[in-house]
């Protein structure tokens, strides 16, 4: 395995591990991000097995020590696998998740008391010239898990997007090219979505804050319109998922799949 670090907006880094193994033979990337600040975050830990590679990508750009926030987008093991590992290794850190899933998962899971966040609510990271804060924004269901939500950082305009725009293959840190098909590929091949309601809805509220980079957990991250991008899938699912284009169907999705 490779674990690689890119700086991918002003202060915000990608640290990313291909792994060849699965999904052959594209591979597949898994990405966290570190956000360099006065109080420095972490959105998504990698699994328990990746904690020495990502540790050891996240002092190339700062002591591990100093890392105040760990979060992600939902519980699951490519998520927060290693969360307490990150916890040990840090004294200051604390994982801040939304309500719910602290509630009904990480007040247990978590080996030191995780803060709680409503939706909207913003954690002020500081900084001495550049002044970071992040926003939690609920998505309940979208991609996937009751608990979902995703991190808007509003100096940079960088949306963590977790598992959105997740697709295959170990291309650039950060890309201006399209992510929607490639995107629609993956989820043909991983079935990730789980209500399509929920998404197209939630798809065109994120659009509303006009990101300007994407960062993305499984592939390359966006720079761009984002805004356009999160419009552009949002359209793409209610096409390929709308009944009359069989497209469910034949997928097993609806009824038997075609023969």
């Amino acid at each position: 395995m490779e674990t690689r670090v890119d700086e991918i907006a002003e202060g915000i880094y990608r640290i990313s591990t291909y792994v060849p193994e699965i999904a052959p033979p594209a591979g597949f990337t898994f990405n966290q991000f570190l956000v360099d600040a006065e109080e420095p975050l972490i959105f998504h830990t990698g699994m328990r097995q990746l904690f020495p590679a990502v540790s050891a990508a996240v002092r190339r750009v700062l002591p591990l020590e100093r890392l105040r926030w760990i979060t992600f987008g939902h519980v699951e093991a490519d998520e927060c696998g290693a969360m307490n590992e990150f916890l040990a290794a840090a004294p200051r850190a604390q994982v801040a998740h939304n309500t719910l899933g602290c509630q009904v998962s990480l007040n247990d899971l978590c080996d030191r008391e995780p803060r709680p966040m409503d939706h909207d609510e913003v954690i002020d990271l500081g900084g001495k010239q550049v002044r970071r804060r992040v926003r939690n924004l609920n998505t309940p269901h979208v991609p996937h898990g009751w608990e979902a939500r995703v991190l808007y950082e509003e100096t940079t305009g960088t949306l963590f997007c977790g598992d959105l725009f997740t697709h295959l293959g170990n291309g650039p840190a950060v890309s201006d090219q399209d992510l929607v098909e490639p995107a629609l590929q993956a989820e043909e091949l991983f079935r990730q979505t789980s209500c399509l309601t929920a998404a197209t809805a939630t798809l065109r509220s994120l659009a509303a804050l006009r990101p300007r980079t994407l960062a993305v957990m499984h592939g390359s991250s966006y720079q761009g319109d984002g805004a356009s991008a999160l419009n552009a899938l949002a359209d793409a699912l209610e096409q390929r998922f709308a009944p009359e284009s069989g497209f469910a169907v034949r997928q097993g999705v609806l009824g038997q799949p075609h023969p």
